[in-house]
């Protein structure tokens, strides 16, 4: 069965996160339920034949919900993913609907997040298996004009931040959720940088200033991000059920 993977925007590819799941072995099914809803192409209609969920990043918000069957459809997705055990990464606006599929809540920000920001994992997260080899306290990218309020009850906060208090969370056995952008390569780094300039003023923060970040902090990104890449596919997604790509 392959891994449903749902995308909201050009911009919003699972990057390396896709080519990590592919090297080692799992099949994907990448779909676009901001383009074409519901059923083909788009959301699938129930989760016969999937292996687990991921949702990525998009433009939209989870505040516009009512705005967006497609969107209604996915956090029904998630509570009966999540009701089965079935894995579940959400990244950015994933996150987001998997806190409010949950139970959690969600608002705009303050002030928008957009690039290279500090974040630190909790005490709790030092010795989770998710996050091991990840450094407790690193830059991580993000670009977001929407926040995570209050976790789900009985989630476990993983990671924070001054700008966020809650930038990951895990909830049950496999549901992840991560507000930075674990998933992008370089040129992703680029695209996600271009298509959030109407958040650049609110964020304080330049074009320029933006392409600097890049150039010095993107080595370790990287790094740490196809090291949490692998980590979740070795202790989210079951073995027994992985196919070839």
């Amino acid at each position: 069965m392959p891994i449903t993977i749902l995308q909201h925007s050009v911009v919003g590819a699972p990057a390396r996160l896709a080519a990590s799941l592919r090297d080692h072995g799992f099949a994907l099914d990448i779909r676009r339920p901001d383009l074409h809803g519901i059923g083909a192409g788009g959301a699938p209609r129930d989760l016969d034949n999937v292996h687990g969920l991921i949702i990525m990043g998009g433009p939209q918000n989870v505040t516009d919900i009512e705005k967006y069957d497609w969107m209604k459809h996915e956090v029904e997705l998630i509570k009966q993913a999540h009701a089965r055990e079935l894995p579940i990464i959400g990244i950015c606006l994933g996150a987001q609907l998997i806190a409010h599929a949950l139970g959690g809540t969600v608002a705009p920000r303050e002030k928008p997040a957009v690039g290279f920001y500090p974040m630190s994992l909790t005490p709790v997260a030092h010795t989770d298996p998710l996050l091991a080899g990840i450094h407790w306290n690193h830059d991580q990218l993000f670009s977001c004009g929407q926040e995570i309020k209050t976790l789900p009850a009985g989630a476990t906060l993983l990671a924070t931040s001054k700008h966020t208090k809650h930038v990951a969370f895990k909830a049950g056995i496999r549901t992840f959720a991560s507000v930075f952008h674990f998933e992008c390569d370089k040129s992703g780094v680029e695209k996600l940088f271009a298509e959030s300039k109407d958040l650049l003023s609110g964020a304080g923060v330049t074009e320029s200033e933006l392409r600097v970040q890049l150039d010095q902090k993107y080595d370790e990104y990287a790094r740490l991000s196809d090291r949490l890449c692998v980590n979740l596919i070795n202790y989210c997604f079951p073995l027994n059920r992985k196919l070839s790509a």
